[in-house]
């Protein structure tokens, strides 16, 4: 059983900068402005955010993934895995998914409501969100991969990706805050180099840190152009990440 949450809540356009060094909802909360907009609540990351430009969710980390499980049954409220030899922070995960992703049990996905820190190469306690139960037996030959929430510690859009794209910062905030982030409909974001025509799709940059870029068809599109987009400047788009 998933987190259920409500509807999105219609909400005014004055809302979209607040900030907040206190959690006040479940991240990856869904805000839809009167115009249709729709907004993220994201905690930052490690940086403060930079209105305008594009940030990712957390970082993948490849020795939290492909990881073995220990023996549970089918009705197992938790699911305890070996990491590699990176360690967990207490909560790392927490909002966010175990995916079984090869042997018994292979093809389900589980939220993770919490865990404890845990050393590399050691066993985490995975448990799983109310209502939720492992629903087909692992054993020690299952394999699962940790899926943080994708709105915990966003960071900058890297040229060398290690996220998903997630949104465009409205304003600049403190690292560690709380806050909305849009991603969809339209906001002002940097070009990079290869700034691309109006009605045209744009992609997150594989140059420039933040930045979207002409799409060549080979990235996802985040955007389409809603003017001739002028390089190293922050020209309209309309975003379509959500």
């Amino acid at each position: 059983m998933a987190r259920i949450t409500s509807n999105p809540a219609v909400a005014s356009n004055g809302n979209i900068f607040s900030a907040s060094t206190t959690q006040e909802m479940d991240l990856g909360a869904k805000m839809v402005t009167a115009d249709g907009s729709v907004y993220r609540y994201a905690k930052v990351g490690a940086a403060a955010l930079v209105a305008g430009k594009l940030y990712d969710g957390p970082a993948e980390v490849a020795n939290h993934q492909n990881i073995s499980c220990a023996v549970a049954s089918a009705g197992a409220t938790s699911i305890t895995v070996t990491l590699g030899a990176t360690a967990a922070t207490a909560n790392q995960y927490a909002g966010g998914y175990i995916v079984i992703n090869d042997v018994d049990g292979q093809g389900y996905t589980y939220g993770i409501k919490s865990h404890p820190a845990a050393d590399g190469s050691a066993t985490l306690v995975l448990t799983l969100e109310d209502g939720e139960t492992v629903q087909e037996d692992l054993t020690t030959n299952s394999q699962a991969t940790l899926v943080p929430n994708q709105y915990n510690g966003i960071i900058i859009h890297a040229a060398t990706e290690t996220g998903v794209p997630v949104g465009v910062a409205v304003g600049d905030i403190a690292a560690g805050s709380y806050c909305w982030i849009k991603s969809r409909g339209t906001a002002s974001v940097l070009q990079d180099a290869a700034a691309a025509d109006v009605g045209k799709s744009v992609g997150a940059s594989t140059t420039t840190d933040g930045s979207v870029t002409a799409n060549d068809g080979t990235l996802r599109e985040v955007g389409v152009m809603l003017a001739t987009g002028v390089s190293t400047e922050y020209n309209p788009v309309f975003l379509t990440i959500d």
